[in-house]
């Protein structure tokens, strides 16, 4: 073979590999959500992202109560499919106003994570407005509905 054939198998088997562990990341993902939305059913769970083109990319899950007092708060931040979700249990039983004041506390000099904190604190506050949309999974609409 030449080498521009084992080049393009070569790009072939990396790609392959990407695609895998991109399935795996989304699937821990899906997981973790999934547990969260199960184990907590009222409340609001906001989601963030930060995308950084050269920076770590972060997601930050937020779990609150009806009254806004954090439950759960998650990150995963890093440039790999292996990196996986950090529980800071230090904000946990805080108002979601301590944090919606300063998302900057949980990155601790990293952009990405207050910027992702700050997007999922936004989510839960869109959520809460929503009109005859309660706490929980009672917004959601069903197959049968």
């Amino acid at each position: 073979m030449a080498i521009w054939q084992w080049a393009m198998l070569a790009l072939a088997g990396v790609w392959a590999l990407q695609s895998l562990g991109v399935w795996l990341q989304m699937r821990h993902y899906a997981d973790v959500f999934k547990g969260v939305t199960e184990k907590y059913q009222d409340g609001f769970v906001g989601a963030g992202n930060f995308r950084g083109r050269f920076a770590k990319g972060t997601i930050a899950l937020l779990v609150v109560t009806p009254d806004m007092v954090v439950r759960r708060v998650m990150t995963m931040s890093g440039r790999s499919v292996f990196t996986k979700f950090k529980r800071h249990e230090q904000f946990e039983g805080a108002s979601l106003d301590k944090i919606r004041s300063n998302p900057a506390i949980l990155g601790e000099g990293e952009p990405g994570v207050a910027e992702a904190v700050r997007k999922a604190v936004e989510q839960i506050d869109k959520a809460r407005r929503e009109p005859g949309r309660g706490p929980g999974l009672s917004g959601l609409k069903t197959l049968n509905a």
